[in-house]
Parts: structure tokens; C-alpha cells; sequence
């Protein structure tokens, strides 16, 4: 009896085995018909045999004509042959982990203590990497989700097709130092007239944002030649856009502009929207000789709107997470950067304040006018001078700020002349010591003068497209 039940169960077990096979072989079956049907349905249509020959003879001949026929076609782009790659120049920076970025400080511990606390603090490194790499990126990167970009695709190949059709733009694929492949856009504007074209502006798009769609069309409204680029991940660009990942992309992305398409660094401007302020940063930062960087709606550090969306109980492993693998820290960058900036506030931002938008002192723009001032004039930024600063970021209209402004009378003429005079006396680089005998109202009118030379204040909420009328290159003496 029992004999039977086995040989019953045995059965029983066979029929739903062969049953789940034949399923599987029938829809296998299936696509192999469908893909059969697909291709032989290609390989009639005389325009698909026209795109396949043409990307054939790009691959072979990678001239700027044949790019142009096949930029006609919305393909894949993982197929579209590499235009530059990071190993076409010869730079002591690489290494093997990709270009270098500012490390965190470590905390100075003994050998023992070292040891005892790597090994309490062991479940916590775990968790942090475990939220940076499922949720965390996809939160701080919501461009690099896949629903997102299926979503935005009518949208993006509305927009590339404008830019090729348009502005005669020519799509490039670069490949960085990681392997990625950074999914590029490029308008030439040397051949027109007029004054701008001669500057190439490098774009850097948020965290949501792409070239197609993004911050591109403000320096084209102004006639200057213009390059954007994807994130990792983003569209075209493979990979995952972690901080390394992206200084790894940007370095390829400059080294195309100078070593491809044939700028001086002195004729390229940086542009970045929100957390695109991060790559525009670090390129400045290793490249000194780019002649300027205008930041719109960009902040100081990451960690203080990352704890602003987390529970208070996180904090700990909130800090850990961001500093170790997501350390935007964009006001550091920009300290080591020399040359003229312009930050752009926006006055109803609704995403880079810790608060809300009504209150604009929790603008962190606000913090990063006042890192960069304190870094390169520290004897003009006193307490003093920080108040009266302040003051005049709390203003939230033109007209309060020339109240601030007035109220202080700032005489432009005065300043002006003693920070030339300090330049032709010593030609010295940042931090200088301007301010050191003088009085707190010099201070103070000093400390204002430069505020409003760096910041710019534009009436509007943090995703509205920069106006050509608001983007201006930077000041400077």
C-alpha cells in the first residue's frame, strides 16, 4: 500500500514537471518566433538596412559626416560607437579607483581603541552601505530610477531631436576612467557672430534632470557654444551615480572639451542647477585654470538636507551614510577654487532649505555664500560683518535688500578701490588679508559690497528654468 502511494505521489510529481516544461518550452518557443518574425521584418525594411549600413561604416570611419547621418536615428545608445575615452590623454591624476576627490577627515584613535570601536561600529557600516546603494541612491538620484526615465522618454527624444534638428548639436559618447559610458551634447557656436560663441559653457543637470530637458537651453539662448552631459545612469550614461562615479565623468567630460573639441580651460564657464553644484565644484577644483563657475540653487553640504528628510532617531547612521559614501560636499570644493563665482539664490526654494521656502534664511545657498566669503577674505568676515551679511540675506525682495544695503551706506566706489589697490599690491591668491586695519563699518560695507557681488537673488522656486536675462558671467576685479 504504501508502495503504491509513493509510485501515485512519483506521478503525480512527473505530470506537473512535464506540465510546467511544456509551458516553458511553448513560450520559449514563442519569443524565438517573435524575435525570428522581428528580424526578418527588419531585414525587408530598406530604411533599417540603410541605419544598419550607416552605423557599420561610422564604426569604421568615425567622420564627422557619417555622425551626422546616423544622430538622424533613435537608437540604442549602448551601440553608438565611443567618441573619446579618458585613455586618449595621458594624466597623472588617474588611478585605478578613478580621479581623486576631498575625504572626510578620520578621527585620530589609538591601535586598540581603533580596533574595539571598528568592531562596535561594524553593523552600522553594513546598514549604511546597504541604504546607500538600494534606496538612498535612488532618493538622492531619482533620475537614474528606470520608471522615471520610461516615463520621461517621449519627453527626452522630443528634446534630443530639438537640439540636434535645431541647434545643430552632436551627440557623443565618452567613456571615463570607471567604464562608463557618459551620454554627451554638444552645440558649436565658434563660427557665429557674435561675442559669446568663443565660450563654451559645460552644463551640470540636478539630481532629476537630463541635457535634453535641463539647464542647456539657458547658455543657448545667449548664444554661447554649450556642452552637456547625463549623470551615470541617466539616459544614455551607464553606471550608478555615487560621487566617484560622477568627478569620474566630469574629468572626461573637460578633457573632451580641451583634448576633442579643441577649447583653451580659460575659455570654459561651468554652469550647475541644485546637485549638479557637486561636479561643477570638483571640476573647478582640478582644473583652476577654467575661467568661471556660476552655481544656480546649489548648497553648501548634502548632510544637512539629507537629516532634514530622515527621522531625527537616523541621525547617526544618516551622518555616517552621507559622509562615507555620499559626501557632496560642494563648499569645500569651491574653497580650493580661485577664479570669479556667481551662486544664484532662488528666494522660494522649496528643496535646498531646511525649513521650508518661507523661510529663506534656511536657504543652505545661504550657507555657501558665506563659506566661500569666509574663506577668501576672512579678515573682512568678522562677527560683525557676519551679522550685517545676514541681515541682508534675510531680505526677501529686491527692495528689502537695497534697504539693507542703503542702511549700511555701502559706498561701491570705496570698496571697490580697496580691494584693486590690495590686488595690485600683492597679486596674492585666496585667502587674502584685505581688512585687517580697517574699521568694522569698512568691514561691514566690504562684507556687503562682495556678498552682493557673488550672490544674485531670483525671484522663483527651485525648478523654474533660469531665464537667459538671469544667467550673467561671474564678477570680477
Amino acid at each position: 500500500l504504501i508502495l503504491n502511494e509513493f509510485a501515485t505521489l512519483d506521478v503525480a510529481i512527473l505530470r506537473n514537471l512535464w506540465c510546467i516544461l511544456d509551458l516553458v518550452s511553448g513560450i520559449t518557443c514563442s519569443l524565438i518566433c517573435l524575435r525570428v518574425l522581428v528580424g526578418w521584418g527588419r531585414w525587408r525594411n530598406p530604411e533599417y538596412l540603410q541605419f544598419v549600413s550607416i552605423l557599420e561604416e561610422t564604426r569604421r570611419n568615425h567622420t564627422p559626416n557619417n555622425k551626422k547621418k546616423l544622430a538622424s536615428y533613435d537608437f540604442d545608445f549602448s551601440h553608438w560607437p565611443a567618441d573619446f575615452s579618458w585613455k586618449e590623454v595621458s594624466n597623472p591624476k588617474f588611478s585605478k579607483g578613478g580621479v581623486s576627490l576631498l575625504k572626510p577627515e578620520p578621527k585620530h584613535r589609538g591601535a586598540t581603541d581603533s580596533l574595539l570601536n571598528s568592531v562596535r561600529t561594524l553593523p552600522c557600516h553594513i546598514i549604511s552601505y546597504l541604504v546607500a546603494h538600494s534606496f538612498g541612491r535612488r532618493m538622492l538620484y531619482p533620475g537614474s530610477v528606470g520608471l522615471l526615465q520610461k516615463a520621461m522618454r517621449p519627453m527626452l527624444q522630443q528634446g534630443q531631436a530639438r537640439l540636434i534638428e535645431e541647434y545643430d548639436g552632436q551627440r557623443n559618447k565618452l567613456i571615463s576612467c570607471d567604464g562608463n559610458e557618459i551620454d554627451a551634447m554638444f552645440v558649436d557656436r565658434r563660427g557665429e557672430r557674435g561675442p559669446n560663441g568663443k565660450t563654451l559653457v559645460i552644463c551640470c543637470e540636478g539630481n532629476a534632470g537630463f541635457y535634453e530637458v535641463g539647464c542647456m537651453n539657458t547658455p543657448l539662448d545667449g548664444g554661447y557654444s554649450v556642452l552637456g552631459w547625463n549623470h551615470p545612469g541617466f539616459a544614455g550614461s551607464t553606471g550608478v551615480p555615487f560621487p566617484q562615479n560622477e568627478a569620474n565623468a566630469m574629468d572626461v567630460v573637460v578633457q573632451f572639451a580641451v583634448h576633442k573639441l579643441g577649447f583653451q580651460l580659460n575659455d570654459i564657464v561651468v554652469y550647475a542647477w541644485s546637485i549638479g553644484g557637486f561636479t561643477a565644484s570638483w571640476a573647478v577644483m582640478s582644473y583652476p585654470e577654467i575661467r568661471a563657475l556660476v552655481l544656480d540653487a546649489s548648497f553648501d553640504d548634502l548632510l544637512p538636507l539629507a537629516l532634514k528628510v530622515m527621522p531625527e532617531s537616523w541621525r547617526p547612521l544618516v551622518t555616517h551614510t552621507v559622509r562615507q559614501y555620499m559626501n557632496l560636499n560642494n563648499a569645500e570644493q569651491l574653497c580650493r577654487y580661485q577664479g570669479p563665482v556667481l551662486l544664484i539664490r532662488r528666494t522660494k526654494d522649496e528643496i535646498i532649505t531646511t525649513t521650508g521656502p518661507e523661510d529663506i534664511m534656511s536657504n543652505r545657498g545661504n550657507d555657501l555664500l558665506l563659506r566661500l566669503l569666509q574663506h577668501r577674505y576672512p579678515k573682512v568676515m568678522t562677527e560683525d560683518s557676519l551679522r550685517a551679511v545676514r541681515q541682508w540675506l534675510a531680505a526677501g525682495s529686491q527692495v528689502e535688500e537695497e534697504s539693507v544695503y542703503i542702511g549700511y551706506e555701502v559706498d561701491d566706489d570705496w570698496c571697490m578701490s580697496v580691494l584693486q589697490s590690495y590686488q595690485t599690491d600683492r597679486e596674492t591668491p585666496f585667502p587674502w588679508s584685505v581688512g585687517e586695519d580697517m574699521t568694522a563699518e569698512g568691514r561691514r560695507q566690504l562684507a556687503l559690497f562682495l556678498a552682493r557681488k557673488y550672490m544674485r537673488n531670483f525671484e522663483t522656486t527651485h525648478c523654474t528654468p533660469l531665464p537667459i536675462s538671469e544667467f550673467h558671467m561671474p564678477w570680477k576685479l
